[in-house]
């Protein structure tokens, strides 16, 4: 929720949702414009804020120039990745993973803001519940390239892992073909009602919460629809809008795999780090997690996040780091 935070502040503080972002399950990347500076400033101040005081977290956040990365020897370079109704942005050039060191050091930080600042989160949700292993585990992974390697050999790699997750159910995506369940009453909807409000308000937004959740429920079931919403296709695009594989100067999955597969995609990781290819990091847990960003029922172009439900990217890191 908290990373997913930073992408639904800077995008309602820039006024538009195709800023180019990718989630990476305890924080987020997001590039904006120079002429969104300063309205970027005041949303991440406040979303340190909020999230030290509503979710008891330790939030950083920083404003990197692309002109500073470029200085330093390296670059950002984004693409378009669609997937369902949405699409996911790309980066390579070793620029992000550049500025997010500085940030670790210290260096670009935007200060958090005065006690009781909130950001502007309409439309963050978290309503599913953990989405659970069909296939054997779910598996979070990231995979960077080694310093020196050529980008061809990492290229190969993500290919070759690309190939195992191939002879899996859907590539291994870890939400059904027909979406997650509906359930009643909707996992995290205390944490999305302090997304909506204050403290004082809160009660107000946690019986809309549930209210609202309740029709989808009932909708889903009957295949009625409620004010244009049509819950069994919401569930379905959730499915498909989801970013359980990315790019972000290094590979980034988090998938619903079999033993063997699991086996496999282990040994090819190994293998590369063993020569010299890349670093990595695996974690396994038996559930993944959905956050979301739905500014409209109404419409298909609501984008949703995974992770894994047991520290997921979070774990797989710091595994990296101890490599």
């Amino acid at each position: 929720m908290a990373g997913a935070a930073v992408i639904s502040a800077l995008q309602n503080a820039a006024g538009r949702r195709s800023l180019p972002y990718v989630f990476g399950g305890d924080g987020a990347l997001v590039a904006v414009a120079p002429h969104d500076q300063e309205a970027a400033s005041a949303a991440l101040a406040a979303v340190q804020t909020w999230v030290r005081d509503e979710l008891d977290l330790g939030l950083r956040a920083a404003l990197v120039p692309v002109s500073d990365i470029r200085a330093a020897g390296h670059d950002v370079t984004v693409a378009k990745y669609g997937v369902g109704e949405v699409a996911y942005a790309m980066f390579a050039g070793g620029g992000a993973a550049w500025a997010d060191r500085e940030m670790k050091d210290g260096r670009f930080l935007v200060p958090a803001a005065p006690v009781g600042s909130r950001p502007d989160l309409a439309g963050l949700s978290c309503r599913w519940r953990p989405i659970h292993a069909r296939n054997g585990t779910i598996v979070s992974v990231i995979a960077v390239p080694a310093e020196t390697v050529r980008p061809e050999a990492f290229g190969a790699l993500v290919t070759a892992v690309i190939g195992v997750l191939a002879g899996e159910e859907r590539d291994g995506h870890p939400v059904p073909e027909r979406g997650p369940e509906f359930r009643w009453p909707p996992a995290g909807f205390d944490n999305e009602a302090r997304a909506r409000e204050d403290a004082g308000a809160r009660g107000r937004a946690k019986r809309q919460i549930l209210v609202e959740s309740a029709v989808g429920r009932v909708n889903d079931l009957t295949g009625a629809r409620a004010g244009g919403f049509d819950a069994r296709r919401h569930r379905v695009d959730a499915g498909h809008n989801s970013d359980f594989r990315k790019f972000d100067d290094g590979l980034k999955l988090t998938v619903d795999i079999s033993a063997d597969a699991c086996g496999q995609l282990t040994a090819l990781l190994e293998h590369a780090a063993a020569e010299g290819i890349c670093r990595f990091g695996m974690h396994q847990q038996d559930a993944a997690l959905m956050t979301c960003i739905i500014p409209s029922f109404r419409e298909r172009d609501h984008v949703h996040f995974i992770d894994g439900a047991a520290g997921g990217y979070a774990m797989a890191a710091t595994q990296l780091k101890s490599r």
